[in-house]
């Protein structure tokens, strides 16, 4: 049976059929081959990339019976080294084809299918599928569409049937993952409970991404296969940041996405959302990002900013959280007629407080200042899930907070206290982000990623290279769609964000290491009574 011209990677432990002969063969247009052009899909596309200096004069594909000597009479003329023999197919067929000056193959050959659409003339030794010996451009151009034609497309996310256009999108999608991948060599400082995640997000085909202990060793290693070091911030020494930088190594920063999962972090819930940053991270305002420079430079096109209000609503509406779904549990009764304001806290030992908290970590001093600030406020203080669990820093003692605080809120989630206030007082909180997306104010006491851009009250420090004003969608569109990467708890497969929102939604996710839940939450008691 022939391939699908349109197929999915192999990624590990599935059997992924997108496409199958449909009921009724329908058109295939111009802007849909043009689609599949511009997205390089179609074919092996995920394999190894040619890295070559020069565009190839002629790339030959010779079947099992045709002799060198035959085919070297089609490109007479043409020396040795600029044609190039591809008799394996365990290379990306794009990499080659793409500024050659001309292909020679057999028809069955999907290569020919690439060529035509890539505009690299085709020298055909017999007929196929894509093209015969005598097509003129036009008719090898129809050969592409008819191959397409009587295929019908499968959602991989829902088994439902959707557009070649989506397939394609998805594709690309895909392909632009796995080809940033191929610049990580290693992984460093990676927890065990979440590897088999970081693996599945670092995928590349035919390679076990190797996860090493130890920095000289993980810089070695690195150093040698001329690759990245992916590493979790928190988790690796200065001695891995300094050595990365005196050998020149690139370092792929891992951190938590911003829609993450049902349940904490700290309570050892993989993560179904990431961001791999390769320019520095996005919660240290002190240098550049790949957020950052995504939210300074992207053209926003409507069509973008238009699935980036649809996700927000989508978001909104299902009492989405970072780590919390639901936006039916009881809010406290607000004081009428007063302004009211939450103040959320933080781990005061968090990365993204040190980095980006303007030299203030304590969640009391925040309280302080708001207090003063908001002197006939009605303030209410949310202390962090992390922290009163037990497993991390930044408890307040509650008749500390009451000195300065109305109320504090502790049940319930995030959401619906979110769609209950006024404003939101922030050192750098993802807090503050949610609370935009839900058309409050929001005050930055530090500098967090979403400030600075138009949006926020900033009396922290703000870079200058966040001089550019947003909308609040294309802030949306950065921080959500362009930036992140996602999991689907379903099929462990990388997937839009819109699909992971919607299984958070519908309550369609499981913890794969459920079983450690109710040890650490007894560790987590355990250690605040330590404290």
């Amino acid at each position: 049976m022939t391939d699908p011209f349109l197929r999915a990677p192999p990624f590990p432990a599935i059997a992924l059929h997108l496409s199958r002969p449909a009921a009724n063969e329908t058109g295939v247009s111009d802007d849909l081959l043009d689609l599949i052009r511009s997205a390089r899909v179609g074919g092996s596309f995920w394999l190894q990339p040619v890295k070559r200096g020069q565009a190839i004069s002629v790339v030959i594909r010779p079947g099992p019976r045709d002799s060198r000597a035959s085919l070297r009479e089609i490109g007479a003329g043409t020396p040795e080294d600029d044609i190039l023999w591809v008799e394996c197919d365990d290379i990306d067929p794009w990499s080659v084809i793409e500024g050659a000056g001309q292909l020679v193959a057999h028809g069955d050959d999907e290569w020919v299918a690439i060529a035509h659409l890539a505009g690299v003339p085709v020298h055909l030794l017999s007929a196929g599928r894509y093209g015969a010996p005598d097509d003129s451009v036009a008719m090898a151009r129809d050969r592409v569409r008819a191959a397409l034609a009587g295929t019908s497309y499968v959602d991989p996310f829902t088994g439902l049937e959707t557009t070649a256009e989506a397939i394609i999108a998805l594709l690309a999608e895909w392909r632009r993952l796995i080809d940033a991948n191929r610049q990580i060599a290693a992984a460093c400082g990676i927890a065990w409970w979440k590897r088999d995640e970081i693996r599945r997000f670092l995928w590349v085909p035919g390679r076990k991404l190797p996860f090493i202990s130890g920095d000289r060793h993980a810089l070695e290693y690195a150093q040698s296969a001329g690759g990245a070091i992916a590493i979790w911030p928190s988790r690796v020494s200065d001695i891995l940041i300094s050595g990365a930088r005196k050998q020149a190594t690139t370092l792929a920063r891992i951190e938590d996405g911003f829609v993450r999962s049902v349940g904490l972090g700290s309570n050892l819930v993989p993560p179904s959302s990431v961001v791999v940053d390769m320019r520095g991270i996005y919660f240290d305002p002190s240098r550049p990002s790949d957020l950052e420079h995504i939210l300074a430079t992207h053209e926003f096109t409507p069509d973008l900013e238009g699935r980036a209000h649809a996700l927000r609503q989508r978001i909104v509406t299902a009492g989405i959280s970072k780590y919390a779904v639901g936006s039916d549990s009881q809010v406290p009764q607000r004081e009428p007629g007063r302004r009211l304001v939450l103040v959320p806290a933080q781990v005061e030992d968090d990365m993204s407080v040190i980095a980006g908290g303007g030299g203030n970590h304590s969640n009391l001093d925040l309280l302080r200042q708001v207090r003063a600030m908001e002197p006939d406020s009605e303030i209410w203080f949310r202390p962090h899930p992390d922290v009163d669990a037990g497993h991390r820093k930044g408890a307040v003692p509650d008749d500390q907070v009451m000195q300065y605080a109305d109320r504090i809120v502790r049940d319930g989630g995030m959401a619906p206290l979110l769609g209950t206030v006024d404003a939101v007082h922030t050192l750098t909180s993802l807090t503050g982000f949610e609370a935009l997306m839900r058309g409050r104010e929001v005050i930055c006491h530090g500098t967090p990623f979403y400030a600075g851009w138009g949006l926020t009250r900033d009396l922290g420090e703000v870079p200058d290279r966040r001089g550019r004003r947003l909308k609040l969608d294309q802030l949306v569109a950065g921080v959500l769609i362009l930036y992140p990467r996602y999991l689907d708890p379903q099929t462990r497969l990388p997937c839009p964000p819109e699909v992971l929102v919607d299984r958070l939604a519908n309550a369609a996710t499981a913890n794969r290491l459920g079983w450690v839940a109710p040890l650490r939450r007894w560790q987590g008691r355990f250690m605040a009574k330590f404290r």
